[in-house]
């Protein structure tokens, strides 16, 4: 579905958002004829099973990812349950992403089967962004035996949500008018980042749609969003400045703290690295990626810094696994340099890659840093303490 031209101020920016449909399960269907226009599944089995995938048959009865392998076989008895095959999903990405890359440099991608590209600056591609929309849907299918959904717009938000509008199989494109009069009519958690709690407090002010949250008085918006609520009416509108980031530009995330005062003893030190550990751990988990090197930054109170850095087998995006890592390494540095004053401390995720799309093949403390994650974000960072933070503990190794 294509809209109205671009007008000239939106000729700057052409942002694509390509989305696999049901990566895992038509990939599943593709390889077993057998399964064709059957509900499938893909999963652990029950008791502990979740659904890490579904197909747009089984969707229809209500089945969801994440839902939790009993439920679904709950709502849709005939579903066939198979066992995810990482390897072979993460090849078949590959085979997608290279093709993508060859289009344009500026691939973003978010996940195996989701990928933001920026077409700015090519005008043969730019100038006509339904045509490449189109070419690269039959490019991938052609190559994968696969659909993918395509939004295009001047910038991620549009992108992604004209991909979400399309699905599946769609092609849609949002430019000038057309995004204003199409965020109007939709409900207010068509964008990213307002949950069910958030949805639901915005209906109770009245608030239904992103066309109503964009004309909203302040007065009304700001006790639910409080400082953000500015930048949540211009997204209601439309507007995201944010740039395609390709992943070569994310080599690392990390986070830091300087002390208020300089620190020797141990047990604080590690008590000061862990909610560090805990915000790169979010970060990312938040952008899709994995970890394949801690680094850790000490900076002693004659302000001489010195890094320490060991490998991640295998890559991780677990707070924990950061953590211990990292304070191994700041372990062993004070081992060698006792009764030293330290007065910042630094961790940081090297060698990231992109992490499969969903929980269902985490382990276990991973799938409770994205619970931790999740309650941090809605309460706060004190919201949540590790159990050595609490009066009365004092050792390094809870």
């Amino acid at each position: 579905m294509a809209d109205s031209p671009r007008p000239p101020e939106l000729r700057a920016r052409c942002v694509l958002h390509v989305d696999m449909d049901a990566f895992y399960a038509s990939v599943e269907q593709r390889d077993d004829p057998a399964l064709a226009g059957r509900p499938v599944l893909v999963g652990g089995r029950p008791p502990r099973g979740v659904v890490a995938a579904a197909s747009y048959e089984a969707r229809r009865y209500g089945v969801r990812s994440a839902m939790p392998m009993r439920e679904a076989l709950a709502r849709c008895p005939d579903a066939v349950v198979v066992r995810p095959r990482m390897s072979h999903y993460q090849a078949v990405s590959r085979q997608v992403f290279d093709l993508l890359r060859r289009l344009t440099p500026d691939v973003e991608g978010l996940s195996l089967d989701e990928a933001y590209l920026d077409f700015t600056g090519l005008p043969d591609r730019s100038g006509d962004p339904e045509g490449t929309a189109a070419c690269i849907k039959k490019a991938i299918l052609e190559a994968t035996g696969l659909t993918a959904s395509v939004g295009a717009g001047p910038n991620k938000l549009v992108a992604k949500v004209a991909s979400d509008l399309g699905k599946p199989d769609g092609l849609v494109v949002l430019f000038g008018e057309a995004v204003e009069r199409t965020f109007a009519e939709l409900p207010v958690r068509a964008i990213g980042g307002i949950g069910p709690k958030t949805g639901a407090r915005l209906v109770a002010a009245g608030i239904r749609t992103l066309g109503e949250l964009a004309r909203a008085p302040s007065g009304t918006v700001a006790p639910i969003f409080g400082r953000y609520a500015p930048h949540v009416q211009k997204r209601a509108r439309g507007i995201d400045d944010r740039p395609v980031r390709s992943r070569r530009e994310a080599v690392s995330l990390g986070a830091e703290e300087t002390f208020s005062r300089d620190l020797a003893d141990a047990a604080a030190l590690a008590r000061e690295l862990r909610p560090l550990a805990d915000k790169v751990g979010a970060r990312l988990r938040r952008k899709g990626y994995l970890a394949g090197q801690v680094s850790v930054k000490i900076r002693r109170a004659d302000f001489h810094t010195v890094t320490r850095q060991r490998a991640l087998v295998p890559p991780t995006a677990e707070s924990a696994a950061l953590f211990e890592a990292g304070w191994a390494l700041v372990e062993d540095w004070i081992a060698a340099h006792p009764g030293v004053r330290i007065r910042l401390l630094g961790i940081t995720a090297g060698k990231l890659t992109i992490a499969a799309q969903l929980a269902l093949f985490e382990n276990g403390g991973e799938r409770l840093d994205r619970v931790a994650d999740a309650i941090r974000e809605r309460f706060g960072d004190a919201s949540l303490l590790h159990g050595s933070d609490l009066p009365g503990s004092s050792d390094t190794d809870a």
